[in-house]
């Protein structure tokens, strides 16, 4: 089983809104991805606009030659926007404006109501729908519940305990996520993740069997500073695709 990469180039919008300018354009850097080997590119229109702006996500939908992952809020707003950008996948996620970035999943479960009525109306609009929760089971089941054909694991505890707390730390961040996944395809769902993850620590989430993509961002854009968005994209590829060779020469 293959492995796919998203990239998500939110933080070249965010040094283009530094100066409220048109450069660095996230739509360049998207295709630059694309040569380096992205399956597909994600792009969060918070609702303070902070970085990606709408008229962004309609010049994706209209240039993108590989799969648009729209991550928002699951808001009146938002639903709107995405019901007439129709990309091919949304990601709901949670939001705090006064977060420096997503700081954890979506409580699916404590809000059945509200989330069954987005995957409702954008499964309408023939989008398919990924909730971005954290690895529990309460929060898969929800999910489930739901219509969520697809979730997206958020790894931000993994990394941080990879990212120098004690290996017994990162081992059970580790473990908390292959469980989850396992769990998560079980139920027949399609399992995704992202956050916090780096060339440090993706092989081991790649290295997941069921896991179909991970979704990465901060640190390819920052990578991309030294070696530029091509090679930084092939090099995260490269290591994902390592991790999942050597996962299937294991089993064979």
């Amino acid at each position: 089983m293959t492995i796919r990469l998203g990239v998500n180039i939110d933080h070249v919008a965010t040094l283009r809104q530094a100066r409220g300018i048109f450069y660095p354009d996230p739509v360049q850097a998207a295709f630059k991805a694309i040569k380096g080997g992205a399956d597909g590119i994600t792009l969060h229109l918070r609702e303070d606009r902070r970085h990606i702006q709408d008229a962004d996500v309609y010049t994706f939908k209209d240039t993108l030659n590989v799969p648009m992952n729209l991550e928002m809020a699951p808001t009146e707003e938002m639903i709107g926007i995405a019901e007439s950008v129709q990309p091919t996948y949304v990601c709901l996620v949670p939001e705090n404006r006064r977060e420096l970035t997503t700081e954890g999943g979506l409580n699916v479960a404590g809000q059945i109501e509200l989330i069954c009525d987005a995957c409702a109306r954008l499964g309408e609009a023939n989008i398919t729908v990924s909730l971005f929760i954290d690895p529990e089971k309460s929060q898969i089941d929800a999910a489930k519940k739901c219509g969520a054909t697809t979730i997206e694991l958020h790894t931000g505890e993994y990394a941080n305990a990879s990212n120098g707390t004690d290996s017994s730390e990162t081992r059970a961040q580790l473990k908390r996520v292959v469980d989850a996944a396992d769990y998560a395809h079980q139920l027949g769902l399609i399992v995704n993740a992202g956050h916090g993850l780096h060339i440090e620590n993706v092989q081991a989430i790649a290295a997941i069997p069921v896991m179909n993509e991970l979704n990465i961002g901060h640190s390819i854009v920052a990578r991309a500073l030294f070696i530029g968005m091509q090679r930084a994209v092939e090099e995260m590829k490269a290591l994902m695709m390592a991790a999942r060779k050597e996962l299937t020469n294991a089993t064979t």
